[in-house]
């Protein structure tokens, strides 16, 4: 450039120029980086927004707390100012400082919601001396049906049952069991707390109080059965209580022996049974089971205070269970351990009567105010029946001392005893509009052909 004529070079003055305008100027922003700073603009206005909020809260709650914490001082403090607590604001320092929770349940003291198990409540060391006196019974019997035409059939059947070792001779061993576990059997297996079996007969019945006394022949338990077994402790079931703990043994649903426990629920409780026989017994609330008639209901002691019978009051209601005291059961089986055991007869020998009988059930019992026995429809001519003054109407009930409560027990009966021999019989006969017991003697004949 000529300034004056003379030249004068701004190449380095035009340099700078577009160094700081390029430094200065500023691009034009597009549309969508315009809408991305606004978004971010608001973004930060909201976080700063919760930020506030959270920090108003937070100082509240200090505030709330500090203004609560110095009110329930205030009232403490007015408390024992007025109470005279001595003790107020001062820390209670203590040697051993323990749980408040574990502390609360003292050893060895019941506390409600905790079990304790005292001694008494194992029975297992109980269980183990009394079950060598327990056995099993099963009852290899016959029974008889009638078919649709009048025909009958015979077949074999086999129930279970348990029983009692009560005591010994010098030559046999004496078990009580259920009169119902034992009816016509053919043959009786007994098994004892060894696993060892013997054949068991029937000594003595008493059908009324469903009571029975079998016997075996020492001779035939081995010597490691001998020193297995022991004779059960008799109890006092008159002691009983209500609410009294008892267990009970048996063979239930022949699946063998079993314990189970409960309590005296009631006491001479009227019940009559499946036969129409009416008794006292003991309930309990212990399971009894099918299996379990004619095994022991114990107490703690271990000491047999009834024999138990699933067939009292059946199995319509659960939880209830009975047995027949033992200070019942005691004098019919002591005289039933008396009794000559018999042997069954040939057939060709048994004793005959001369009667047509029908049972009494439950039913007809109720119906016409009937005893539970054999009600005699007719008395043959000529016969040991008529001879000794057996009259049609009769009801009997006892046959030599055995109790009698339906057809099938009075012809058991017979198969033990021969033609000739003189036995005792109890009849109940209507007197004056009531029944009364008569004895007779009847001296047995051989049946005709």
């Amino acid at each position: 450039m000529y300034e004056n004529d003379n030249y004068v070079d701004h190449t380095e003055d035009y340099e700078n120029y577009r160094t700081e305008y390029a430094a200065s100027a500023v691009a034009p922003k597009s549309n969508k980086e315009k809408r991305r700073e606004k978004k971010l603009a608001k973004k930060r206005d909201r976080q700063g927004g919760v930020g506030k909020k959270i920090a108003v809260l937070v100082l509240s709650g200090l505030l709330f707390g500090v203004v609560a914490g110095v009110s329930f001082i205030g009232v403490n403090y007015a408390w024992d100012a007025i109470s005279g607590d001595k003790n107020s604001g001062e820390e209670v320092i203590t040697e051993d400082k323990k749980d408040p929770v574990i502390d609360e349940i003292k050893v060895n003291e019941p506390q409600q919601g905790v079990v304790n198990l005292n001694a008494s409540d194992d029975i297992t060391g109980m269980v183990e001396e009394v079950m060598p006196a327990m056995v099993i019974i099963v009852n290899n019997g016959v029974e008889t049906t009638s078919g649709f035409f009048g025909n009958t059939y015979t077949r074999e059947v086999s129930s279970s049952g348990s029983g009692i070792i009560v005591g010994q001779t010098d030559t046999d061993l004496l078990i009580a069991t259920n009169n119902h576990v034992v009816e016509n059997t053919v043959g009786l297996d007994v098994t004892f707390v060894d696993g060892s079996t013997a054949q068991a007969q029937i000594k003595g019945l008493n059908a009324k109080m469903d009571l029975a006394v079998l016997t075996i022949p020492l001779s035939d338990l081995d010597r490691e059965t001998k020193e297995a077994i022991t004779i059960a402790a008799m109890g006092n079931s008159e002691a009983l209580k209500l609410g009294e703990p008892v267990i009970a043994i048996g063979n239930a649903l022949g699946y063998g022996q079993s314990v189970t426990r409960g309590i005296v629920s009631a006491l001479d409780r009227e019940i009559t049974s499946d036969d129409g026989i009416t008794g006292t017994f003991i309930q309990t609330d212990t399971a009894i089971n099918p299996g379990n008639s004619g095994g022991a209901l114990l107490n703690m002691k271990g000491e047999v205070i009834g024999i138990n019978s699933s067939k009292i009051g059946g199995a319509i209601i659960e939880g209830m269970g009975y047995a027949i005291p033992i200070n019942a059961a005691n004098p019919i089986i002591s005289d039933l351990i008396t009794r000559e055991v018999r042997d069954k007869v040939d057939e060709k020998d048994r004793g005959y009567m001369g009667i047509r009988m029908q049972a009494v059930t439950s039913s007809m019992a109720q119906a016409y105010n009937w005893p539970i026995g054999v009600y005699i429809i007719k008395v043959e001519e000529d016969t040991p029946a008529e001879k000794a003054g057996l009259m049609m109407g009769d009801i009997i009930v006892g046959f030599d001392g055995l109790s009698i409560s339906d057809a099938t027990d009075l012809e058991e009966a017979l198969q033990y005893y021969k033609a000739g021999e003189t036995i005792e019989i109890e009849v109940m006969r209507l007197q004056n509009g009531k029944y009364e017991s008569v004895m007779l003697e009847i001296t047995l004949a051989r049946r005709p052909e």
